[in-house]
């Protein structure tokens, strides 16, 4: 049963939104079931699709380009492709795996006003803006060690700003800033149990998004999840994460001053492996319900992956 844990909780996802939104570059929930485990050596490519729905009241502001905004009802969907190579030969001991993360989709923001700036802007309502293409494109290398039922991974992860973006429009699906992350992970895998407990747990680094003179704050965060097998092949559980910002923002486009944000969440999952053609093969479906979010919309999405390997004829 256990041969096959691979690839899919261990894979970096793409941001959404622009930081200036109420959201991180950190995506929470990316990491899941079985992040510190080693995986089988080769390539493989994680296909995941996410939904996510979101709103603020309009009691709460944010900046969003040049704007700011009160009040917002976000969605997104959005088809992730993560190619992966994990090494064979070991690297410092561990097992050292590298991937590469494109995502392509669409984001829709309703927005209830814009509020009148110092420079005197209009008070609008009723905004809406759509956007559909390409995001940034995220790399991560990650170092796995093993004893027993315990798992140690480190990561790194950078975010390359090259997706679509425009500062006049109010749905972005690239950050247009560079950002760096890195952490540590930890896997409790009880192969005669079928017990799992997982935690992944990093900071992040922001720098300025040019078009508009702003630089998000350094960033935490913690996801986690555990499982129960009740099969070979079959398991359940629950996952969740907690995000809090650790500084302020900055910049002259920080209108709203250091804006700090943070919400946790917790949901379901289900999870099933398989094989294909002696390939073993993994689906899984997450989801998670946010709470008391402070600066960022609160919402709930889902996850979709489906891990395939391309190691044919090895064994």
């Amino acid at each position: 049963m256990f041969g096959c844990l691979t690839i899919a909780a261990t894979i970096s996802w793409p941001e959404v939104y622009a930081d200036e939104g109420g959201v991180s570059f950190w995506l929470p929930g990316q990491m899941g079931s079985f992040a510190a485990t080693k995986s089988d050596p080769g390539w493989s490519i994680p296909l995941t699709y996410y939904h996510y729905s979101g709103d603020a009241d309009s009691g709460k502001t944010f900046t969003i380009g040049t704007r700011v905004v009160a009040g917002l009802n976000s969605k997104a969907d959005l088809f992730m492709l993560s190619p992966t190579y994990v090494l064979s030969d070991p690297v410092a001991g561990a097992q050292a795996s590298l991937s590469l993360t494109a995502v392509y989709g669409s984001m829709n923001t309703d927005i209830k006003a814009e509020l009148t700036g110092p420079g005197g802007t209009r008070l609008s309502r009723g905004l809406n803006d759509t956007s559909n293409g390409f995001g940034d494109l995220y790399p991560m290398a990650s170092l796995k060690w093993n004893r027993s039922k315990h798992n140690v991974m480190v990561y790194s992860m950078a975010g390359l700003p090259v997706g679509s973006y425009d500062k006049d429009k109010k749905a972005n699906l690239g950050t247009n800033h560079w950002s760096i992350d890195g952490g540590l992970g930890y896997t409790y895998l009880n192969r005669k149990t079928g017990l799992e407990l997982s935690a992944v747990a990093g900071v992040t680094y922001n720098f300025e998004n040019t078009a508009t003179k702003y630089q998000n704050g350094q960033d935490s965060h913690l996801d986690w999840a555990a499982s129960k097998f009740l099969s070979d092949q079959f398991h359940l559980g629950l996952v969740g994460y907690v995000y809090y910002q650790l500084t302020g923002d900055s910049g002259s486009g920080a209108k709203l001053g250091d804006f700090k944000s943070r919400v946790w969440a917790i949901g379901p999952q289900i999870g099933y492996f398989f094989k294909v053609f002696d390939q073993n093969w993994t689906i899984n479906l997450k989801a998670y319900f946010e709470r008391d979010a402070v600066n960022r919309p609160e919402g709930w999405n889902t996850w979709l992956t489906l891990s395939i390997p391309f190691n044919w004829g090895k064994k």
